[in-house]
C-alpha cells in the first residue's frame, strides 16, 4: 500500500479514534499561542498586507477537536491583531489538509458547531470559507502566491517514504534505535533532508512574499538521536512486536521488513536546512519539552486514566494502529493484546524512568 494511504489517524469516535486520544496534541497546539499570536501581528502589519482577504492552510491537519482548534488559535490571533491596528475586519479562506486517508467527513460535520462557537467567543460572524485538500505536502498543494499564513503542528516528523535498503540493516527495530547501526542513522537523516527540504521549497512558492509558516515537530536536542527518550516509546513497541511474532501471532517476515517513516530532526538540523533552502527567515526556532502522558497534571482522575501507560499507550494506537494494520493485516483482536501488551510495558518502564517527555521543535519562518 502507498504511504499516503497508509500514514492517517484512526477515524470516527470511538475509543480507539484519534478525535478520542489527541489531549497532548492540543496541549501541544496551545503551548504554541505566544508564538502564533507574534507571528500573526507580524503579517497584518507588514507592508506587504493589503486587502482584508486571509488564506490560511493547516498541513497534516487530522480529524477531531484539535483540527478545528488550531484554525480557531489562527482565526483568533489574526483577529486580534487585525483590530489592535484599526483595520476592517477580515474573511478567511480555510485549507484543511492531510492525507487521503484522513478522516474528512467528521471534520466537515463539525464544521457548523465550529463557525457558531466562533460567533460567541468573538463576538461577531467572521466570513469563514473552508476547504479540504486531500494530497501530501512534500508536494505543490496551492496555486502560486496564494497563501498568507500556514501552520501544521505534529506532522513534519513523518517522512514521504521509509528510507531505501532498511530492511537488512534494522532487524530488530521498527525506526532508529539504540541498537540500529550507523547507515540507518544515515538514511533517515538523508530522506529528512531531502524531504523537508522539498516542502520549504513548495511552501516558498505558495505564500506571498512576507508569508509565515509556524510549525511544531517531535525532535531532539542533540545530534546523537539513540539519547532520545522518544526513541523508547517506539523501541517498546518494537519489543512488543518481537513477542508476538515469536508465538506466531504476527508474521516475522513482515515484521523484519517493517520500519516506520518517522524521524526526529534536532534543532541544527532542521535550521541548516532552512538556511540551505533560502526562502525563510527564522523568527524563532525554540525547543521544549511535553509529557508522555497527556493527564500528567490532572487530579481527580478516573482511576483508568490514572495509569500512564494506559494514558501513553491510547495516544500512541490511536497514531500507530492504522500502520500496524496494513503492515500485518492485523485483525481487532491481536490490535487489542498489542496495545495490551504495550500498556503494561509502558507503565512498568513508566516506574523506572525519570525521562517521560517528548522533545518539541517549534519554527516560526517569514517568506522573504
Amino acid at each position: 500500500m502507498e504511504m499516503a494511504h497508509m500514514l492517517h489517524m484512526n477515524g470516527g469516535t470511538e475509543d480507539t479514534s484519534y478525535a478520542a486520544n489527541s489531549l497532548l496534541q492540543r496541549k501541544v497546539i496551545s503551548m504554541t499561542r505566544p508564538i502564533i499570536e507574534e507571528a500573526a501581528m507580524g503579517l497584518v502589519s507588514s507592508s506587504n498586507f493589503s486587502g482584508r482577504n486571509l488564506a490560511i492552510a493547516d498541513l497534516g491537519c487530522a480529524s477531531g477537536p484539535n483540527t478545528l482548534f488550531a484554525v480557531s488559535e489562527l482565526i483568533k490571533a489574526l483577529d486580534k491583531a487585525s483590530r489592535k491596528l484599526g483595520h476592517v475586519s477580515l474573511e478567511f479562506q480555510v485549507f484543511l489538509n492531510d492525507l487521503p486517508g484522513n478522516d474528512f467527513n467528521s471534520v466537515f460535520r463539525s464544521l457548523h458547531g465550529f463557525t457558531e462557537k466562533m460567533k460567541q467567543e468573538l463576538g461577531i460572524e467572521l466570513p469563514m470559507f473552508f476547504n479540504g485538500v486531500p494530497g501530501s505536502f512534500y508536494g505543490k498543494l496551492f496555486p502560486s502566491d496564494s497563501l498568507h499564513f500556514i501552520h501544521s503542528s505534529y506532522s513534519l516528523h513523518w517522512l514521504s517514504r521509509v528510507p531505501p535498503g532498511l530492511e537488512e540493516m534494522n532487524k530488530g527495530n521498527i525506526s532508529i534505535g539504540s541498537s540500529s547501526p550507523p547507515g540507518v542513522l544515515k538514511a533517515y537523516y538523508t530522506q529528512f533532508q531531502t524531504d523537508f527540504s522539498f516542502f520549504l521549497s513548495c511552501r516558498a512558492q505558495e505564500l506571498v512574499r512576507g508569508g509565515k509558516i509556524i510549525f511544531t515537530l517531535l525532535g531532539r536536542r542533540c545530534q546523537g538521536p539513540s539519547t532520545t527518550p522518544s526513541i523508547h516509546l517506539l523501541e517498546l513497541l518494537s519489543v512488543v512486536l518481537d513477542q508476538m511474532a515469536s508465538e506466531g501471532l504476527i508474521d516475522q517476515e513482515k515484521l523484519d521488513s517493517f520500519n516506520l517513516p518517522f524521524y526526529m530532526p534536532s534543532p541544527m538540523e532542521v535550521e541548516t536546512e532552512i538556511q540551505k533552502q533560502g526562502s525563510f527567515t527564522i523568527e524563532r526556532l525554540e525547543v521544549w519539552e511535553s509529557n508522555w502522558n497527556p493527564h500528567d497534571m490532572e487530579v481527580n482522575l478516573p482511576e483508568t486514566l490514572q495509569d500512564g501507560g494506559h494514558n501513553v499507550a491510547r495516544c500512541v494506537r490511536a497514531v500507530m494502529e492504522p500502520q500496524l494494520v496494513s503492515q500485518f493485516a492485523l485483525q481487532r483482536k491481536i490490535a487489542d493484546e498489542v496495545f495490551m501488551r504495550y500498556r503494561v510495558i509502558l507503565s512498568n518502564w513508566m516506574c523506572e524512568k525519570e525521562a517521560h517527555h517528548y522533545v518539541n521543535v517549534t519554527v516560526s519562518l517569514t517568506k522573504h
